[in-house]
């Protein structure tokens, strides 16, 4: 029998942290539950949706970890120039391997990832998602969408609100 205490958000997740791997975000942020065990053991188990890690796994390269754009092209049906436009960066940097595999570009597709993960089962499939993710303007950010906020850097409090609703809060 578990008796949850509260629910506080775990920031820059580190080493020592509780969390496995696998419930790391990619941003290093997760949302996670703190509570007690019969027996006093403390557990924290991850909120965190799975199909961050999915569409990571699916799109990233296993050796290095960077986003691979033709998977990630083939997998949304996007052209790189669309793609460039979706995420807000030039279309030199879909083209060339040295900006491909920069950090800026990086975080930027990562972010979309992970955005995209958090929704994939709300949405109702990958497809479903990025639609979400370009067209549907979320009133809590002023009618912007996903899409326009991970281009303004703004993908944090993207997270941050998906995650509270995650958790039954009201937008």
């Amino acid at each position: 029998m578990s008796n949850v205490k509260q629910t506080k958000i775990v920031r820059k997740v580190g080493e020592k942290s509780l969390l496995t791997k696998a419930e790391r975000s990619v941003s290093g942020v997760a949302l996670a539950q703190t509570g007690q065990r019969e027996g006093g053991g403390k557990w924290l188990k991850s909120a965190h949706h799975d199909g961050v890690n999915v569409l990571l796994t699916k799109y990233a390269d296993k050796k290095t970890g960077n986003v691979v754009v033709d998977r990630l092209v083939d997998g949304t049906g996007f052209t790189k120039k669309n793609l460039a436009g979706t995420l807000g960066i030039s279309m030199d940097a879909m083209y060339r391997a040295d900006r491909v595999n920069s950090p800026a570009t990086q975080v930027r597709m990562r972010e979309m990832l992970e955005i995209l993960g958090r929704i994939t089962d709300w949405a109702g499939g990958e497809v479903q998602a990025m639609a979400w993710y370009r067209g549907q303007p979320i009133p809590a950010f002023g009618g912007r969408t996903a899409e326009s906020l991970v281009k303004s850097n703004q993908a944090g409090p993207l997270r941050d609100y998906l995650d509270h609703m995650a958790m039954g809060g009201f937008a």
